[in-house]
């Protein structure tokens, strides 16, 4: 017989082994990014944020910021360690109350290590507690902190809060927001969902905003400035909050002609794309030097660009049909952004059949045949476009020359259900192109696949014959331009980040 012998070293090692919980034992890093092959390092691994809670101090003098963002998660895995994606300066983190130690690494990522592991399905809360300046931090060689005249703006795609709050930045990580934010008097604080309540004390005055309906990171906004504020509700009762620069200029009277009509927009997409899905509506301009719009959720982003020729209701329509197609359902990854922009560039040529200015047919006949084969156009895929071509007119134009070939190809009461039911099927969530083929062919009755094929991922002009069957480009001369369409081209850089 033989006896094992047992040093009392490694007795003491064993009893401190099965002291260690076993997911403490197993804990690894959260990834550095959620997965996506378009941005391998946006949002992160290992935890689902529910809410954001977002106090803020800003001096729009300087551009300074201060900030405590307490952030409501769930773990996936058990986690030594995790990330948020944040730029500005952190002065400490706590996990669950504990003190946690942090670092920074690559260009945008906070590496937060807690005191103790964390379990998966653990709940967890975060405090950041930060400052900085956003205007003086660059990722990638660029910022989306926009400075003005009398503050600052947060709002760009595919990312902005790293600029303003620490976060899990990518759409498929949607959560509830509470927005506080104090301010000198005579500034306002603009942001998403509705105003809770104001109060001032002391020189500065404090805005509470609250959204109440998950919401991607890069649609959450804030706007510090001198704003004229305008009130009201839609007939759908939406309650409406639009914010304007006072330092417009000539464009503020084009601006006002615009987004005054908000309401009655929304409520005109509602019936095509079902109930508005939020609590709040508006949009603001800020006198930012940028020429983009975007769909900021409950409250668009508007460039005064955008009205530099006059009004512009086709960018409202454009923003507001997002609110469904890209905000209410979001994109599952990147190379999705066909659902959102190809959508809400049909609702543009849906706005033009409802003003007489020309049918969404006669647009798609126009598009086709305004792009000659050669057209490096046709080499962009809208269903797959690629990071360097993600907002390329092609995805817009042809993209929604895609849906009117879908809508040709199922018949108008299909379509109609499809444009409808869809948002509803994903409501608050998260869905690809692929999702919604088998969405349309579920609706149809039809096998989609060749359809898409040729109006998405194949980089080269649809042969006549596919037009054809698709009813687009019947006509044998080059159709005319509709009347809408420099309204509609106007609206060309809403998206040119």
């Amino acid at each position: 017989m033989h006896r094992r012998i047992i040093a009392p070293g490694a007795l003491a090692a064993a009893s401190v082994l099965l002291a260690i919980p076993a997911s403490a034992a197993s804990a690894s890093p959260g990834a550095p990014g959620i997965g996506d092959p378009y941005y391998p390092a946006y949002g992160n691994g290992g935890y689902d944020v529910s809410h954001y809670d977002l106090r803020l101090k800003y001096q729009p003098a300087t551009d300074e910021l201060e900030g405590t963002a307490t952030i409501l998660a769930k773990t996936t895995q058990d986690l030594s360690r995790f990330d948020l994606d944040f730029l500005l300066d952190v002065s400490e983190v706590r996990v669950n109350g504990a003190v946690a130690a942090f670092t920074t690494s690559g260009e945008h990522e906070l590496e937060i290590t807690p005191k103790t592991p964390l379990a998966k399905g653990a709940t967890v809360t975060v405090v950041v507690r930060y400052s900085g300046i956003p205007s003086s931090k660059q990722a990638y060689g660029f910022t989306s902190w926009h400075r003005t005249a009398d503050g600052g703006v947060g709002a760009n795609e595919p990312e902005a809060a790293w600029w303003w709050f620490p976060s899990n930045d990518h759409p498929l990580d949607k959560a509830t927001y509470d927005v506080s934010v104090l301010v000198p008097d005579g500034s306002q604080a603009i942001s998403n969902g509705t105003l809770q309540s104001t109060s001032s004390r002391l020189g500065w005055t404090r805005f509470n905003w609250r959204s109440n309906k998950p919401q991607a990171t890069y649609l959450a906004t804030l706007a510090v400035g001198r704003f004229d504020l305008s009130t009201g509700t839609t007939e759908s009762g939406i309650p409406v909050v639009n914010a304007y620069s006072k330092d417009l200029g000539d464009n503020a009277g084009a601006a006002r002609a615009s987004i005054e009509r908000t309401g009655e927009i929304a409520d005109w997409l509602s019936g095509y794309f079902g109930p508005y899905p939020f609590d709040a509506l508006g949009g603001y301009v800020p006198n930012t030097n940028t020429g983009y719009a975007l769909e900021t959720q409950t409250r668009p982003f508007y460039s005064p660009r955008q009205f530099a020729s006059g009004s512009n209701v086709s960018v409202v329509v454009h923003e507001l049909a997002h609110q469904w197609y890209g905000d209410y359902v979001s994109v599952a990854g990147w190379k999705d952004i066909w659902l959102n922009e190809g959508f809400a560039r049909y609702a543009q040529w849906l706005w033009s059949e409802h003003e007489g200015e020309g049918t969404a047919q006669e647009l798609a006949d126009y598009v086709y045949a305004s792009h000659p084969a050669d057209d490096a156009f046709w080499t962009v895929k809208p269903g797959d476009p690629g990071a360097a071509n993600q907002f390329d007119i092609a995805v817009y134009d042809r993209g929604a020359l895609a849906v009117q070939a879908l809508r040709n190809e199922i018949g108008d009461d299909a379509f109609f259900a499809v444009l409808k039911g869809w948002p509803k099927k994903h409501a608050y969530g998260n869905a690809s192109v692929a999702d919604l083929q088998r969405y349309a062919e579920q609706i149809s009755g039809k096998e989609l696949g060749s359809l898409f094929d040729t109006w998405l991922f194949q980089p080269a002009k649809p042969a006549a014959p596919a037009a054809r069957t698709a009813s687009i480009a019947k006509v044998s001369a080059a159709p005319a331009q509709p009347k809408s369409w420099k309204k509609i081209a106007a609206t060309n850089d809403v998206h040119e980040h």
